[in-house]
Order: structure tokens, then C-alpha cells, then sequence
């Protein structure tokens, strides 16, 4: 059939190729679904800037694209430490808050802590339902003890959690800190 034939009958017929394009495409897409479930992407260890500075330290060239990148970025106002804690002391967490306008139902505190991107510590606290009031709430944590030792010296990250039942998140802060043998830098 020619051009003519085509525009006669007032149908316009698919070329051979737009057909096997179309085959094509039908074909991928199937092939995708089957293969979503395969295809789910793992995210690596998350590293602070510091970290990811002196992981490479050894390699010039790296070590440059790095810098580069970075600029003229403070490194310690960005993944700065928030505070430094010595090894093998007693500590304890306070929370002081206030509920304004609804029922917090089911209230619970999460956090984990991570060095070098491997995960080290995960804490699970219900702190409680609570109504609205004038008065702030306090809920201390039980008292734990840092880990002590020359493997938990170091810099740590972490992520601290306030949901409700409904997975509503209220707070969500991503923090670093050190444990060192002593207060102050020898």
C-alpha cells in the first residue's frame, strides 16, 4: 500500500517501525515492573563533612575535587560537633515541652547514633499522651553511662525523633558529638 492508498481510505496505517518502537516500549515497561521490586536503591553509610574530608586524605587529587567542591564552606559551623562528652560518665536527658492546641496521643522519643556510618546505638522511649495546658511537660530518661575505651573515642552522628501514633514527627534533629578521654583536646 502507498501514500495515496493511505490518505484514500482516510486511515492513516502505522509504519513497520513505529509498530516494533511501540512492541518495544510495551515490552520494557513489563520488563520494569517485574524488576521494580529487584531495583530498590540501598543508601550507603551518611558520613559529615569532617568525616568525608579525612576518609581521602591520603589521595591528592580526591583530596583537591573535594576542596573544590566544598569551597570556602566552614567545615566546623556545618557538621561541627554540638558537644563533647568524656568517656565512661553518667548523663541523663531532660525534655522540657509545651502542647498548645491538640491531644498529643502516644508520644515516643527515638534516637541513633552512628559512627563512621555503621550504626551503634538505637534508644525507643514512650514518653506519653498529653492534653493541651499552660504548663510546660518535663520527662527525664533513665541515666546511662559512655561507652569508654580507645574504640569509642571518636565523632559520632545522630538522629534524634519526637512521633506521635500517628507518625506525626514533631522534632527531628540530626546532631554530631564527640567522646573523648578527657574535657578538653591533650
Amino acid at each position: 500500500m502507498d501514500k495515496n492508498e493511505e490518505e484514500v481510505s482516510g486511515e492513516k496505517l502505522p509504519e513497520k517501525n513505529e509498530a516494533k518502537e511501540t512492541k518495544g516500549k510495551d515490552h520494557e515497561e513489563d520488563e520494569d515492573d517485574d524488576h521494580d521490586e529487584e531495583r530498590k536503591i540501598e543508601v550507603g553509610p551518611q558520613y559529615t563533612l569532617k568525616e568525608q574530608l579525612e576518609k581521602d586524605k591520603d589521595d591528592e587529587s580526591l583530596r583537591r575535587w573535594k576542596e573544590q567542591l566544598l569551597g570556602a564552606v566552614d567545615i566546623e559551623a556545618v557538621g561541627g560537633c554540638w558537644f563533647t562528652l568524656k568517656e565512661g560518665c553518667r548523663y541523663s536527658l531532660l525534655f522540657t515541652f509545651e502542647v498548645k492546641n491538640n491531644i498529643v496521643c502516644g508520644l515516643r522519643y527515638t534516637n541513633t547514633v552512628w559512627k563512621t556510618g555503621v550504626k551503634v546505638d538505637s534508644t525507643k522511649e514512650m514518653l506519653g499522651t498529653f492534653s493541651p495546658q499552660a504548663e510546660t511537660y518535663t520527662h527525664e530518661m533513665p541515666e546511662e553511662t559512655t561507652p569508654s575505651g580507645m574504640f569509642a573515642r571518636g565523632s559520632y552522628s545522630a538522629r534524634s525523633k519526637f512521633v506521635d501514633d500517628d507518625n506525626k514527627c514533631y522534632l527531628e534533629i540530626n546532631y554530631t558529638f564527640d567522646i573523648r578521654k578527657e574535657w578538653l583536646p591533650t
